[in-house]
């Protein structure tokens, strides 16, 4: 993966470890890490957060972006914007990679308000109570900061289209997010009925839409047909869920991991798992449900359907001419596709 990702950087110009540094250098911004050193000490998530943004081992906080870039360069200009190429560098337009960076800000502007913490549960252990609640405010206030610059990003690119479809996912990703808390704070959450129709409704709107829809914007923005940015979008819709499937299944598939990894029982193998086993069966073996996971039918199904995905995102890159572009596409399919 990280391979993938420093090869597809390459070929949009420079790391998308720097596309929301601007931002993120801002003497707001700054402003808001020095308060956050208040939190050194404290088990508040948003710790968590900010280290993410300096170092990601794992490369996923910046995905989105590097994947509106490589789009964008993959379907090149349309016929009808061919007069504005000297605005292109590198094959992608200003105006994209001003996307490419809003779509940055509003994935990490709500993955810091995802850091909010539920006062009620804490334990004495996480910190003191004063802490944590400064925590949250900062948490609110500087989400909020982040998708304010996007949201003034967005209309400086003066297209009505893209401000609907960008509009439209961060409502997606309001309603994504308002589902898992409400389903996290009752009581029964550990034995809800999900089917897997139902858990892919709600991955796409907490982790598909974005991506789906700032594809398809970076089409419209380039002035593309509604079959390309359809596909663009169909792309960025499949590879996100293989996305999420890769990183639901690696608890039961990567080697080595005993019973140390945690995972969620809302992850895509243990929905398919609860289908197949049925509802009685399932309520039975919940206490021993990873192990009874990886014995099961629901991790092979969950590698299956990632593939599926993973094959649809394919599928939508072979209307974009041959590039090294698609070429980076399709090796982020293929990164999340592969498995031990």
């Amino acid at each position: 993966w990280s391979q993938v990702v420093s090869e597809a950087e390459k070929i949009v110009g420079y790391p998308t470890s720097f596309m929301s540094l601007r931002c993120l250098l801002s003497d707001e911004l700054s402003n808001i890490a020095m308060q956050v050193r208040k939190l050194v000490g404290t088990k508040h998530p948003l710790l968590d957060t900010a280290r993410g943004f300096v170092y990601d081992s794992r490369n996923n906080l910046q995905m989105r972006g590097l994947v509106v870039l490589l789009i964008s360069k993959a379907a090149g200009p349309s016929t009808a914007e061919l007069s504005f190429q000297h605005n292109m560098v590198s094959g992608i337009y200003s105006s994209q990679r001003s996307l490419a960076e809003i779509t940055e800000l509003i994935h990490t502007a709500f993955l810091v308000h995802r850091g909010i913490v539920n006062i009620g549960e804490l334990k004495s252990c996480d910190g003191p109570l004063k802490d944590m609640q400064f925590g949250n405010k900062m948490a609110v206030l500087s989400g909020d900061f982040l998708l304010a610059n996007a949201c003034t990003s967005l209309a400086q690119l003066q297209n009505t289209k893209v401000v609907e479809l960008i509009s439209s996912a961060i409502g997606d990703l309001v309603q994504g997010i308002y589902y898992e808390n409400s389903k996290s704070s009752e009581e029964n959450c550990l034995t809800d009925d999900i089917g897997i129709s139902t858990w892919k409704e709600q991955v796409f709107l907490s982790h598909s839409a974005l991506l789906a829809k700032s594809c398809q914007a970076a089409m419209e923005l380039a002035k593309h047909s509604a079959e390309i940015q359809d596909m663009a979008f169909q792309y960025g819709k499949h590879m996100s869920m293989s996305h999420k499937l890769h990183s639901d299944l690696q608890p039961f598939v990567k080697e080595g991991s005993g019973d140390t990894m945690a995972f969620s029982l809302n992850s895509a193998p243990a929905v398919l798992h609860q289908e197949f086993l049925g509802r009685e069966a399932w309520i039975k073996q919940i206490r021993e449900l990873q192990e009874a996971i990886k014995a099961g039918k629901g991790v092979t199904s969950a590698i299956d359907l990632c593939r599926c995905h993973g094959n649809r995102a394919l599928a939508a890159l072979e209307r974009f001419p041959p590039s090294k572009a698609r070429a980076a596409l399709a090796n982020i399919v293929y990164a999340v596709t592969r498995f031990p």
